[in-house]
This record gives C-alpha cells, sequence and structure tokens, in this order.
C-alpha cells in the first residue's frame, strides 16, 4: 500500500514539475510578461518621439517657422529689419573690456 502511495505521489510530483519549471510553465510566463510590459514602455516612449519627430519634419516640410527658427538659433541670421543684440554675462564683459585697455604702468 505504502508503494502505491508513494508512487503516486511521486507521479504527481513528476506531472508538476513542467507546470512550474518547464518550458511553457509559470515561472516562465512570469518573465516574458515583465519583459512584455518592460518593452511595452520603452515602445510608448519611442512612439511619442517619433510622434515628435514627425511633426518636427512636417513643421519643416510645410511651414517656414521651424526652418526660420533653424535659421536664427543655428546661423545667427535675421530678417531684414531686425536688430541683433547680444548681452553678455557681467564676468565676460568686464573680461573683454579689459582686453583692450593696456595696465598702466609706474616709474
Amino acid at each position: 500500500m505504502r508503494i502505491v502511495i508513494y508512487s503516486m505521489l511521486l507521479l504527481l510530483i513528476a506531472i508538476q514539475y513542467p507546470l512550474w519549471l518547464g518550458k511553457g510553465g509559470w515561472l516562465k510566463v512570469y518573465e516574458m510578461e515583465k519583459q512584455l510590459e518592460l518593452q511595452q514602455a520603452k515602445n510608448s516612449l519611442l512612439s511619442l518621439r517619433n510622434a515628435k519627430l514627425t511633426g518636427d519634419v512636417n513643421d519643416l516640410k510645410d511651414g517656414t517657422r521651424a526652418s526660420e527658427e533653424r535659421a536664427r538659433v543655428e546661423h545667427g541670421m535675421i530678417k531684414e529689419g531686425e536688430f541683433f543684440v547680444q548681452i553678455l554675462p557681467a564676468e565676460k564683459a568686464s573680461a573683454s573690456q579689459m582686453d583692450g585697455v593696456k595696465p598702466a604702468t609706474t616709474k
């Protein structure tokens, strides 16, 4: 009788092994679900980036504001009738003013 009980218990354990630890077991499914969630989060971030880039491309193709902005920022271009004013920080302004001034010499 004990042999039958032990053999049944052993068969029960043998059946449970693939369910828990096998190729399609619950632990593998759990790991795959976590990987799927991570990949979906990455994909949503990339989708947002792609939507922004698509908007930039469409604006560059159709509108003039984006190309005008890039010309201003990257190449320092200005429109006719506009004035370009550059304000230097106090540290740089005083250093550039001092470059043109010779120090006084005492005799």
